[in-house]
Order: structure tokens, then C-alpha cells, then sequence
């Protein structure tokens, strides 16, 4: 059944991408982070999803989510994570009218995101050859595990997968131990900034050209690309990367300790800040220590240097150590649990959190992470709660001329 809109997703007026209009395929969340950036920056971003189901993550709710959310709609926080200021079109794409209208958006958008099995997207007819015959100036972004060629091209792409294959679990960890993933799904995020970015200059090259293309964007490349230094060091000197925990390669100390509370995040990058540290925790005499005398020698010395500053470090609590350490120039800070960080003093001038009217969730109100990057002359960010399922299938139909008698059909015959 199509749900009605109650009001309009945002004032089309607003934001620096106002007036660009973006058909979101895509699920999961490379694909939808992505999206969101774009949607948070004023573009139409219309989330077409299937029938009944929607994406994947409306269904991954945890045990408390059971009893928030007042909608019989399927709906998740991992879900309004990542789909905020968007509209909702739910279509069968596996029915030519479906694909019809598919065909009748494309005609006016100007991006399209999907991350479709390799293959899939062609295969039902939405790929980029078909999608660019109707709309030569469309920019369309695929994201997939591998790119879109070599050995690897038809296989799926997963987070966790292009985190092992493309070494970041290879190099996070405790030494001795063995590989981590990260505790959010960095890769899958990494490649929807990417993609996002490149979206972009696409749209800037249409500008100067009036073309538009496609972007093959993959969890694996994006990776490979974020092993920066590491990559490089391997590259050009044959130097392999391995875990050092919360440790810094070449620069001790700079690691996180633990104190009589919690943990501290600490490191002097330098002779200056090593003196300036010596005098905060009293410990001049570390200065005469040859074992600690200039970097090259803590890097050789690091078990000793780590043994001396978690001792240290247990004398005091966590924010004792960050007003002894306030104002010194050192990097410091205190490894906050998810409760803490929404309560630093950051969080409110800077926006960080944002709160929309929603009649899914008990109480009608909505929590949302704010938008990191302000601009200091568009006005945007969180503006809807990510959508219910199907919620402007109505709205987008009637905007592209379809009669409600035409649209009650559509509905008999599951097309939406």
C-alpha cells in the first residue's frame, strides 16, 4: 500500500546542490552514505527500493528498537542512518512498467547510484548503457566490491572482505595478536566519500562539456588507497606493515594508557614535546635516561617507554590528565565511550546533533548525527527523518504525470 506524504522532504531552495536531482539505487550503506551526503547538500534524492522489503537495514534493528518505533513500516536506526533528507519510491524493477518509470526519471536526474551485484544492473535493464541512451548527460556511479573489471570483477563486494583483502585488519590489532576489524564499516564509508567526491567533479566536467559518464567506484580500490604510507613504505622499500595496537610506528610516546579511571590517548611528536611532557607529569628525570634520550631511541626502547607512562598514567584519573595536560600543545585525549562523546563540549556549538519531527518513533522525535563540514553561505543538513518505506511513491509519480487511476494500477498489479 503507498503511504502518503505528509509534508515535503525539504525546501528544494536550500543547499548548494539544490535543483540536482539523484535516483539512489543503492542499499547497505556505501551506497546510501554517499546519497546521504548528497541529499544532506540540497539535492532530490529519491531512494528507489523494492516493493514490501526495502532496503536491507530498515530490517536490522537491534532488541531495544522493538518497542520505539510506532510504524508498521520496516524501520532501524542503522537504517536513518544513512538515508536522512531522501524520498522514498518503492518499484518492482523486475516489471517492464516499473522499468518504464525508472526510464521517466532518468530523463531529468542528473546522478544515479546503485551497487548492484556486479551484472545485475544490466541485467534488468537500468545499467549504465541503457540509463546514459535515454540521458546522455547523466553521471552514473556504480559501486562494487572489485571495480568493474580483472579477475575479481563479478564477485560481491563486503566491507569486512575488502578490509582483509586490502590490509587494513593486516595492520590493526595489538602486536602478537591477531587481526581486528574496525568497529564500524570504514571501507564501506571510505568508498561512499570517494564516490561522493567523484560525483562531484563529474558533475563539474558536465558543466564544461555537457557529457555526462560513468564512475566505477570499488570497496577494494578505496582500501588499497587508504593504506597511504603503509602501501608505500612496502612499494618502495619492502617494508611490511603489522600491528601496533593504538601505538605509533615511529614515534614514542604515542599510544593510549591506562589511567586509574579509563583510557588516555597521548603522544609527543617531538623533542619539544617530549621535554614539555616530562615537565606536566613530573618527571624530569626522564630527560637523563639514555634509553629515552631523543626518538630514535624510545622508538628502540618502546616496551620500557610504554612501561614507564602506563605506571604513570594509573596514579591519576582521565580528567585529571587532561587538565594537567591542558594547554601544553601535547595531542591528548580520553578515549571516550559512545555515551561520553555526545556529551563533549564540542558536540553542541558545533552541531553535531540534530532532532526532526518523526511519526515513526515513540515520542515523535528523532536524535540525528549532525552534518560534520558547515558552509559559511548554504544553509543545509538534516531537515526529514529517512523515509518510510514508499512513503513519496505518490508524490514522485504525480510529478512525472501519472493519473491516480494510473497509479491505483500500478498498485494492483504490484508495479509499486
Amino acid at each position: 500500500m503507498l503511504k502518503a506524504a505528509a509534508a515535503p522532504c525539504r525546501d528544494l531552495k536550500k543547499g548548494p546542490l539544490a535543483g540536482l536531482r539523484v535516483l539512489d539505487l543503492s542499499r547497505i550503506l556505501a551506497g546510501p552514505f554517499c546519497t546521504q551526503i548528497l541529499a544532506d547538500y540540497g539535492a532530490d534524492v529519491i531512494k528507489v527500493e523494492q516493493p514490501g522489503l526495502g532496503d536491507d537495514t530498515r530490517h536490522w534493528k537491534t532488541r531495544a528498537e522493538e518497542k520505539i518505533w510506532k510504524s508498521t513500516s520496516p524501520m532501524s536506526f542503522y537504517f536513518c542512518s544513512v538515508n536522512r533528507n531522501k524520498r522514498s519510491l518503492t518499484l518492482d524493477l523486475k516489471k517492464e512498467k516499473a522499468r518504464k518509470i525508472l526510464y521517466d526519471l532518468a530523463k531529468s536526474a542528473d546522478v544515479v547510484v546503485e551497487n548492484f551485484l556486479p551484472g545485475k544492473a544490466d541485467e534488468l535493464g537500468v545499467g549504465y548503457e541503457k540509463l546514459s541512451e535515454i540521458n546522455p548527460s547523466l553521471i552514473y556511479a556504480s559501486i562494487c566490491g572489485y571495480g568493474s573489471t580483472g579477475p575479481y570483477a563479478k564477485r560481491a563486494g563486503y566491507d569486512a572482505i575488502a578490509a582483509a583483502e586490502g590490509g587494513l585488519m593486516h595492520i590493526t590489532g595489538e602486536p602478537g595478536r591477531g587481526p581486528v576489524r574496525p568497529g564500524l564499516g570504514m571501507t564501506d564509508m571510505s568508498t561512499g566519500l570517494y564516490t561522493h567526491g567523484a560525483i562531484m567533479a563529474a558533475l563539474r566536467e558536465r558543466d564544461q562539456t555537457g557529457r555526462g559518464q560513468k564512475i566505477d567506484a570499488s570497496l577494494f580500490e578505496t582500501q588499497v588507497s587508504l593504506l597511504i604510507n603503509v602501501g608505500l613504505n612496502w612499494l618502495n622499500a619492502g617494508i611490511e606493515g603489522q600491528r601496533w595496537g593504538a601505538a605509533h610506528p615511529s614515534i614514542v610516546p604515542y599510544n593510549t594508557f591506562e589511567t586509574k579511571d579509563g583510557w588516555l590517548t597521548m603522544g609527543a611528536n617531538n623533542e619539544r614535546q617530549f621535554r614539555t611532557l616530562t615537565e606536566r607529569i613530573n618527571r624530569p628525570d626522564l630527560l637523563e635516561d639514555e634509553r629515552f634520550s631523543s626518538n630514535p631511541k624510545r622508538v628502540e626502547n618502546r616496551a620500557a617507554m610504554d612501561e614507564v607512562m602506563n605506571a604513570i598514567m594509573r596514579e591519576k584519573t582521565t580528567d585529571e590528565w587532561c587538565e594537567i595536560l591542558s594547554g601544553s600543545g601535547l595531542a591528548y585525549g580520553s578515549v571516550n565511550s559512545i555515551e561520553r562523546v555526545f556529551k563533549h563540549p564540542q558536540i553542541e556549538p558545533r552541531k553535531m546533533v540534530d532532532t526532526v519531527d518523526s511519526d515513526l518513533i515513540d515520542g515523535g522525535k528523532l536524535k540525528m548525527i549532525g552534518t560534520p563540514v558547515k558552509f559559511s553561505g548554504s544553509e543545509f543538513g538534516t531537515k526529514a527523518p529517512a523515509p518510510s518505506l514508499g512513503q513519496h511513491t505518490s508524490d514522485v509519480l504525480t510529478e512525472l504525470g501519472y493519473s491516480e487511476d494510473t497509479i491505483a494500477s500500478f498498485v494492483d498489479e504490484k508495479v509499486v
